[in-house]
């Protein structure tokens, strides 16, 4: 499509090429059926255990093969035809979802032992961690070669957004079906949102492979994908800061505690809750496209984090309802301006033909923390209580970037406008 010239930036740059829409398309079903089964998930097995530690464990369960399994499928990636391999990633989602499915159906599992549901749907999960160490990169590097370079900052806010959006919504439809439907129907919409994702992938084509070094041996590829985000100050402070507020912030994890035995508002309030943080990212994607975050990017990307870990502590203090629903609003909404300028950053920073390991990295980051979240969510709250664990994650979030705001001028004054400009000026 030819592009229309402007001197105004146009905040619908990226859209005007059909194949990133139906990208968008793409990520939102993925990540929103992932996010809504973690949620249905969660559910179940509180309900069958009612025990928080029960909760981490699935986190743990996910974050093992996550975290074991990332570095060495951004190598593969780096080597692989981007859209061939996604298509094996969403199969096998689809798979365990599918196999969810069964384990929440009472004429399937009829005479099972709890703790037999309970290993199985702890098995799956597992195998879907390693699914999920290929899909990020995959993901990220697909990206890159739907659009031209010129249009990756405004395709980075409008991939953010639309991944928020999904991350939140997910779950927030999630707390409604159980209440609505039931766990085991809510499985199938699972299901079915990972079919809408393999149909959405069928659009778009097959993309060239990049990577100059065909062949590397694994070793030396993932020793220059590591020696790149760990010597980049920039790429490693933004992917540390948001790992440190998804690990120790991650009070989402323990909804299913608040909902059920604190704010006692049972599966319709749980859906509340979980909607809350829609609301917040909703309104980031629309403020984001007309407003650039891209301008001292390092002090709103601290100050959204800040923010965010009040909002946790918030949370964890409220023993009002419609409080809990605002701190969560303000969560997500303060998360998507983070997400989006972090997203932002690695698109602007990283080499095509790195790609899939830096992606890599951002899924043991950023990624997989939200599981390890879980966990650390689900065992402090077996130590401490659930109230105490929520507060604790929050007040290391905000030490967190008042050290990093003392420590890291570098980071604190940086300002992506000039590669913003540079990129604008390629033809």
């Amino acid at each position: 499509m030819e592009e229309i010239k402007s001197n105004k930036p146009d905040p619908y740059q990226a859209l005007r090429y059909r194949e990133f829409n139906v990208f968008l398309l793409l990520r939102f079903a993925m990540v929103f059926a992932w996010s809504m089964q973690f949620i249905v998930i969660e559910w179940e097995v509180y309900s069958l255990t009612k025990n928080p530690l029960s909760l981490g464990i699935i986190g743990l369960m996910e974050i093992i093969p996550a975290v074991s399994m990332s570095l060495f499928a951004g190598h593969i990636v780096d080597q692989r035809e981007k859209k061939s391999l996604l298509v094996k990633c969403i199969l096998g989602f689809s798979v365990i979802s599918f196999g969810l499915f069964l384990l929440t159906w009472p004429k399937v599992i009829g005479g099972w032992s709890t703790y037999l549901i309970l290993y199985s749907i702890y098995a799956l999960v597992f195998f879907g961690g390693i699914v999920r160490s290929f899909m990020g990169p995959t993901i990220f590097s697909l990206l890159s070669l739907i659009i031209p370079k010129k249009v990756y900052p405004n395709a980075a806010t409008w991939s953010s957004s639309v991944w928020q959006i999904g991350a939140v919504m997910g779950p927030a439809l999630a707390g409604f079906s159980i209440n609505w439907i039931g766990v085991h129907w809510s499985m199938c919409l699972v299901f079915g949102f990972s079919i809408l994702s393999l149909v959405a992938l069928s659009q778009i084509s097959q993309k060239p492979i990049v990577n100059p070094k065909m062949g590397e041996s694994i070793k030396d590829s993932l020793m220059e994908g590591l020696t790149f985000v760990f010597k980049n100050k920039i790429v490693l402070g933004a992917l540390s800061l948001d790992m440190i507020a998804v690990l120790f912030g991650g009070a989402v994890a323990l909804l299913p505690v608040f909902a059920q035995d604190i704010l006692k508002v049972g599966s319709e309030g749980f859906g509340i809750l979980r909607a809350a943080p829609a609301v917040g990212a909703f309104i980031t994607m629309l403020v984001s496209a007309y407003v650039p975050l891209y301008e001292n990017a390092g002090k709103k990307l601290l100050i959204a984090i800040f923010v965010f870990g009040l909002s946790i502590i918030l949370f964890g203090l409220s023993t009002y309802f419609w409080l809990s629903v605002f701190a969560l609003f303000l969560s997500g909404l303060a998360d998507g301006i983070s997400v989006v300028i972090r997203q932002t950053i690695l698109q602007l920073k990283t080499p095509d033909h790195m790609r899939g390991r830096v992606g890599a990295v951002n899924s043991i980051f950023v990624g997989s923390s939200n599981e390890l979240g879980a966990f650390e969510s689900g065992a402090t709250a077996k130590l401490m209580g659930a109230v105490t664990s929520v507060v604790f994650g929050g007040s290391i979030t905000l030490l967190t970037v008042v050290f990093t705001a003392l420590k890291s001028p570098t980071f604190r004054n940086l300002d992506l406008k000039k590669d913003m400009d540079d990129h604008h000026k390629l033809e």
